[in-house]
């Protein structure tokens, strides 16, 4: 226990005992005991009364140097009722304290002191991504980062730092998802002058650049190749469908993309149950490969079997089976299986629709096993309401609407109640419709139709009962080839331009037809193609009965193309010819003659214009004897020839389309091509799900006496 007023030297270069010498003093007291005792201030019994100052004598002369530096205050002596002079002032320090009251007392806000529905105080921060561009993994890191997502701000730096590591751990999966397995990735956050350069956003300042600096390492490749399957045939097939080789690089890609074949080809080559395993890729550090298996349970090689059905009875089997286009005992190949249920789609009334195969354990041809379709109904809406409409100068303001019941004589039987108003067209219909009849998309139509037309050409009040069997393509399923036949009875009160009488007068006609056409389309889409071509042939034997038995034929052959120049503009051309056959001009129903002009003819004259006109005779010339031939009506002809140039140029959901036409209608049999008229314009057009809004203004090139000098024309779908 050392005594009082000693202080033993301690510390590494303090002298040890065993060494005398180190320590003049040795052990005697640095202020001796009797001036220690001396030096305190003498007890009272008033414990109130004010503290004695303390006398310190000097310290003895030693040879001895301090430690430490010590100022002069403190080695003065203090003399009793006396204090050491007073050192320099901070003028600070002298001032007089401010009121209380005006201490700003609020303390400082951290994020989690922001009141709900205020912005918390933000930093700024930038973001760098080093070593990934070499491995085109700039831009996918760019979508995926926390730190790209933070937008360049965040609360405090904490924040933008553990942003920055969920980024580390992100590149380091995108490099091992193209088999850089030894990648690394490292964040730094830089403040000060090396976060400067770049503006910050308002109210913030920029001062942290967050760094991700990714190494790569070598790529590794595959080693082998191996799969685990059960028999097949061919013995390859699963081997074959499995796109990877020895030497190439691990790509999670490439590999989820091999594996995706399997599973996608198979079911096409009789397996309709394949399962793909989990892939096991053992990594070998040293060579940088890895050895790939993959286990696949191929299940049963199977053929078709038959249909069954659950859920509603919107279709029995009989009728089901009437959908698919593969036999029994053929091999399975899920296309067919999926063939099935878009047929089912198409047909409108499901609102859900299943067709899964299923297994039966019974032996089939060549080895395999039946497998039957399951075909799992349900119900949807049965009546539909629609309605479309248009302008077109000549043809004025037309609006039709339409009423379906899809299936009110089960199985597909349709009532489609229809009625059309407009300037000049009137008209109700009831047709009945039994699609897919007795085989699949082959539809059975009968119409009987009331119709009131006035047109510069003629003015009619027509009655049509008409019958027609088609194979026909929908926006849903676009068919290469399709065809129709049919019968048309028609009688028609029409008033036209007499040329025998000289005048104007009505004629009733009574027109039996027996129409068909056929349809080679090798186009993309049914209302918006964009390339391919379409081929279209038109024939109608017919019969007229006024005031004797007259038969004709009325023929049109149309060929369409398109042909995309990039991705935004398509150039599409038409070319349309038409002739009747057997019979005089003046002696066909005005209404069954060719007219040219309108909007899906020749744009830029009015609907029906062009082609031969009244004589000029029916007409009063002027006060200079003129005769304005837009006062006359157009009569008609037996032949017709007409061409169309668009340039179709989309953006997003608009698109502009520059167009020129041309052509005439002839009183002769066979078309000219002499006296063709053209017109010129540009349209307008807005994409939708369910076809192109198509607005168009035309003028004509070289118009004659009377024609207009604009004409507009406002419908849904392309011209052609």
């Amino acid at each position: 226990m050392q005594k009082p007023g000693t202080a033993p030297a301690q510390g590494p270069d303090a002298p040890q005992p065993s060494d005398p010498s180190a320590d003049p003093q040795g052990d005697a007291p640095i202020v001796p005991e009797a001036e220690f005792d001396a030096a305190l201030p003498p007890i009272v019994d008033d414990v109130n009364a004010p503290l004695e100052p303390l006398r310190v004598p000097p310290p003895a002369a030693t040879t001895a140097q301090p430690a430490t530096p010590v100022t002069q205050a403190a080695q003065a002596p203090l003399t009793e009722g006396a204090l050491p002079p007073a050192g320099a002032t901070d003028p600070v320090l002298a001032q007089p304290l401010e009121p209380l009251n005006s201490f700003d007392t609020v303390p400082l806000q951290t994020v989690a002191d922001v009141p709900e529905g205020e912005d918390a105080p933000e930093i700024a921060y930038v973001t760098e991504v080093r070593g990934l561009d070499p491995l085109n993994l700039t831009d996918e890191f760019n979508s995926l980062s926390a730190l790209k997502e933070g937008g360049g701000k965040a609360a405090n730096a904490t924040q933008v730092n553990a942003r920055a590591k969920e980024d580390e751990q992100l590149a380091v999966r995108l490099m091992k998802s193209l088999g850089y397995y030894d990648g690394t990735a490292i964040s730094t956050i830089e403040t000060g002058a090396g976060a400067t350069g770049d503006e910050a956003p308002p109210g913030t300042n920029r001062r942290l650049r967050a760094i991700v600096s990714a190494t790569p390492g070598t790529r590794y490749t595959l080693g082998s190749v191996a799969v685990k399957a059960g028999p097949t045939v061919p013995p390859d097939l699963v081997r074959r469908e499995l796109p990877l080789k020895v030497g190439d690089p691990i790509e999670a890609a490439r590999v989820q993309g091999a594996e995706a074949n399997v599973a996608l080809k198979l079911p096409q080559q009789g397996y309709p149950f394949v399962k793909v395993g989990d892939r096991d890729v053992l990594l070998d550090e040293a060579t940088h490969k890895g050895d790939y298996t993959l286990p696949v349970d191929t299940g049963p090689r199977s053929s078709f079997g038959a249909l069954r059905t659950e859920g509603d009875p919107i279709f029995d089997l009989d009728h089901l089976n009437v959908f698919p286009r593969f036999e029994r005992g053929q091999l399975y190949d899920n296309r067919l299986q999926d063939d099935l249920r878009e047929a089912l789609v198409a047909t409108g009334l499901f609102g859900s629709i299943g067709v899964e195969p299923v297994r039966t354990g019974v032996p089939g041809p060549d080895g395999t096993e039946v497998v039957d379709l399951m075909v799992r109904q349900t119900k949807g809406p049965q009546r539909s309401l629609a309605g479309s409409g248009g302008f077109n100068t000549g043809e004025g303001l037309k609006v039709e609407g339409s009423y379906t019941h899809r299936n009110l004589f089960p199985p597909e039987g349709a009532l489609i109640l229809t009625a059309v108003a407009g300037t000049q067209q009137r008209g109700a219909s009831a047709t009945f419709r039994r699609a897919n009849a007795g085989r699949r998309d082959r539809t059975v139509s009968l119409t009987a139709a009331l119709n009131y037309q006035s047109y510069d050409a003629f003015n009619a009040y027509t009655g049509t009962i008409a019958g027609r069997i088609a194979y026909d393509s929908t926006p849903i399923w676009q068919k290469t080839f399709t065809y129709a036949f049919g019968f048309e009875l028609t009688g028609t009160a029409e008033e036209a331009y007499d040329f025998d009488r000289g005048e104007r007068r009505r004629q009733t006609y009574g027109i039996f037809a027996l129409p068909a056409q056929a349809v080679f389309d090798r186009s993309d889409d049914l209302l918006n193609p964009t390339k391919g071509y379409r081929l279209k042939l038109n024939l109608s034997p017919e019969t007229s009965v006024s005031g004797g038995v007259r038969p004709y034929a009325r023929t049109m052959v149309e060929a369409t193309g398109y042909f995309p120049v990039s991705d935004s503009l398509v150039i599409a051309g038409r070319a349309r010819a038409g002739a009747i056959f057997g019979i005089d001009r003046n002696e066909l129903a005005p209404s069954r003659r060719y007219y040219g002009g309108g909007g899906g003819s020749v744009r830029g004259y009015g609907f029906q214009r062009l082609g031969p006109l009244e004589p000029a005779s029916v007409l009063e010339p002027d006060e200079d004897g003129n005769v304005d031939l837009g006062d006359l009506r157009p009569v008609g002809g037996r032949s017709i020839n007409e061409f169309s140039l668009e340039a179709r140029y989309r953006f997003g959901d608009f698109g502009i389309v520059p167009f020129i036409d041309g052509g005439n209608a002839y009183e002769s049999t066979f078309p000219k091509g002499s006296d063709l008229r053209f017109g010129a314009g540009i349209g307008g057009r807005i994409y939708t799900n369910f076809g192109p809004l198509r607005v168009d203004v035309a003028t004509p090139l070289n118009p004659r006496p009377g024609d207009g000098k604009v004409a507009l024309y406002i419908s849904i779908g392309q011209a052609f």
